[in-house]
């Protein structure tokens, strides 16, 4: 298994573990909950789980005939789900390697799987519909067809509630009780991602017109930031639910929703630049607990930021001898940040 080689500063926060390849471009990175083990699906279909220590490859996972689109491992278990473009949801047991279930999506394609956090509900969208399924791959519920493709979707944390993001609103319904929704907020225009904040009280989408739009959840009450170059699909909240950073060209941008008491309207955001002036950025990643920010970029770039360092928010880089940085994860505890890029490289760093 070739090491890595990273040169630059040594204070460098980012410590090369191992770099291994999968057929071709990056799609999808995550973690066993215990971060033994790390699972990284290729665009035209095939899925590696790795020993997150060594790097070997544990499992070569068929995946999905015309491709994956996403991977999620259960957050209390040994399964991952997987979803792509043959209309199947496949859940995979990683401990043996084999295919335990293969359920219909409901759409000639699918393209987003998530699952609860408590590990025994996983939702997955097919074009305009949505499935809720057991861990056992019972299906639990299908919602009402959305009235555009489902762009992404998130359980919101503390609730079983779940929230769609489609062509002119974000709806939230129980799928647990029904198919009536628990709350629709309407906005005019073409929502691409979605995040909510770790303490459920608001979620954010970017856009296709280049804006984020911010919603308190509970007093439906919404925001929008403009000014970026690209359109948006680059979210991320900091563990304290206070920051947010996002992406749309290739400058990270940080809105502090307690910046006044209108929260971030009017403020400025904190930028922190570092990638090429021409690439953007395809995505971020705050550990989950901990102070530290990832991004990664068109440029091959992958960098490691610390926010709140006034010395120097960059603390670290890394760049892909070939193709963009394409998909980022954090290790549960914290300890490891994946990365893949566009032309199949996966590498693991230790970070802090």
């Amino acid at each position: 298994m070739p090491r890595l080689n990273l040169f630059g500063k040594s204070e460098n926060k980012l410590r090369p573990a191992w770099q291994a390849s999968v057929p071709d471009h990056t799609i999808g990175l995550s973690w066993s909950p215990d971060a033994k083990l790390l699972a990284a699906a290729a665009v035209s279909g095939p899925i590696t789980i790795f020993d997150a220590t060594t790097g070997k490859p544990a499992h070569q996972l068929k995946g999905h005939g015309f491709g994956t689109a996403a991977i999620a491992w259960q957050p209390t278990g040994n399964l991952l789900a997987s979803v792509g473009q043959d209309n199947k949801v496949r859940l995979w047991d990683a401990t043996t390697g084999q295919e335990a279930k293969a359920l219909e999506a409901g759409g000639s394609w699918a393209e987003k799987a998530v699952w609860h956090p408590g590990g025994q509900l996983l939702a997955t969208a097919a074009g305009k519909k949505v499935r809720v399924w057991t861990a056992a791959g019972d299906l639990v519920r299908e919602l009402p067809p959305q009235a555009g493709t489902v762009m992404d979707m998130a359980w919101r944390p503390g609730t079983n509630h779940l929230t769609l993001l489609a062509y002119g609103a974000a709806t939230t319904f129980d799928p647990t009780t029904g198919t009536e929704p628990v709350k629709m907020l309407a906005w005019k225009g073409s929502p691409l991602a979605l995040a909510w904040s770790p303490d459920g009280s608001i979620f954010a989408h970017g856009n296709q017109d280049s804006t984020v739009h911010f919603w308190y959840y509970e007093a439906s009450h919404d925001l929008q930031m403009w000014g970026y170059r690209t359109k948006v699909r680059e979210l991320a909240w900091d563990p304290t639910s206070r920051y947010l950073a996002t992406g749309g060209g290739p400058v990270v941008c940080i809105w502090d929703t307690k910046a006044s008491s209108r929260g971030p309207e009017g403020s400025k955001p904190q930028m922190l630049d570092g990638h090429e002036p021409e690439s953007s950025l395809t995505a971020l990643a705050y550990q989950t607990r901990g102070f530290l920010l990832a991004s990664a970029a068109t440029d091959g770039q992958v960098l490691l930021f610390q926010p709140a360092n006034t010395r120097g928010p960059q603390v670290g880089s890394f760049k892909f001898k070939e193709g963009e940085a394409s998909v980022l994860a954090w290790s549960p505890d914290d300890k490891s940040l994946a990365a893949g890029s566009g032309a199949g490289a996966v590498a693991v760093f230790r970070a802090g």
